[in-house]
């Protein structure tokens, strides 16, 4: 029995010492948009006082075009997901690039507020305030649903869209990042306010990558970092909360604008048959598969991605 006994007692003694090094390897908490910035807001990032918040945001290009390009990223991405194709287009385009409320270093919404309605309220101000009465929007993934949601809100403000992997119908996902799973837990809220495993965010990097070997360190680093400004875990449970998948589809096939739909053929999160499913609804829309991509093929593979985009600019 007194064997037992110790046997037990070690055990239990293992078990703390896993999670004492579980909780030390995974402490991350709340970073401030002070610590966050030197990294991430190089030239030409600017910060916007909108609405309520310090919108980063960059502005670059021709300042005579009559549409310019706003970029809107996905779920728990930023800015920077679009620098490549800015860096491509901004010699022949204006381009707006922006970190959305409860993503990057914009932060949170002030009134907790994440319904697709308010985001697409958001930016009709922003613009607005940036004195751009018309755009060409591209968007990936919720930043696709926002494109077109603004669309339909907003159609005399819209010259073009592009939706890339866009977020709309109801969820058919055949893999989902597992950060996304465990934000929809409310009961985890509270551990995961301080706690996030870099090895989960790389994990979930990867899935989205059609060929995941592509995921550089520097890249995880920079997905990491920026989920960790203050108020942007909570801001992503919320949005999880607020947004049922697929609510207002039906109005998509309102959408009478010149349509590109880009995806790739490996997206497990936002399959490949959502593409169809855009490209009936919104009529003369075309679409481009490509079938060794993911969920982000404009990160993945920019140089391929943005000659297609340049093409349809210039149509």
């Amino acid at each position: 029995m007194k064997r037992l006994g110790q046997v037990l007692l070690a055990l239990v003694l293992l078990v703390l010492l896993a999670l004492t090094g579980f909780v030390a390897l995974s402490w991350a908490p709340d970073r401030s948009l002070a610590e966050l910035k030197p990294r991430w807001a190089p030239q030409p990032s600017q910060f916007v006082a909108s609405q309520g918040m310090l919108v980063h945001l960059r502005d670059q290009g021709r300042r005579d075009d009559p549409a310019p390009l706003v970029f809107l990223h996905g779920t728990s991405a930023s800015l920077h997901t679009w620098e490549a194709w800015a860096a491509a287009l901004k010699g022949e385009r204006r381009v707006i690039s922006l970190d959305l409320p409860g993503f990057g270093l914009t932060g949170p919404f002030p009134d907790g507020d994440y319904r697709i309605e308010h985001y697409s309220r958001f930016l009709a101000a922003l613009l607005e305030q940036l004195q751009v009465p018309r755009v060409t929007l591209a968007g990936n993934s919720f930043g696709g649903q926002l494109a077109w949601q603004f669309a339909v809100d907003y159609p005399q403000r819209v010259e073009r869209l592009v939706l890339i992997d866009a977020a709309g119908y109801p969820r058919n996902a055949t893999s989902v990042p597992i950060g996304f799973r465990l934000a929809q837990i409310p009961a985890l809220a509270p551990l995961m306010a301080n706690l996030l495993p870099r090895a989960m965010i790389a994990a979930s990097v990867r899935s989205v990558y059609g060929e995941p070997d592509k995921v550089s360190a520097a890249l995880i680093d920079r997905y990491y970092e920026l989920i960790l400004r203050a108020g942007n875990r909570e801001a992503l449970r919320q949005r999880f909360a607020q947004v049922p998948a697929g609510a207002g589809h039906a109005r998509i096939a309102e959408l009478q604008v010149p349509t590109l739909i880009l995806w790739g053929g490996r997206d497990g999160l936002i399959p490949a048959d959502n593409a169809e499913r855009f490209k009936r609804d919104i009529a003369g829309s075309r679409l481009v598969l490509f079938d060794d991509l993911g969920h982000v093929p404009h990160e993945e593979d920019p140089a391929r991605t943005v000659a297609v985009v340049r093409a349809f600019l210039a149509e």
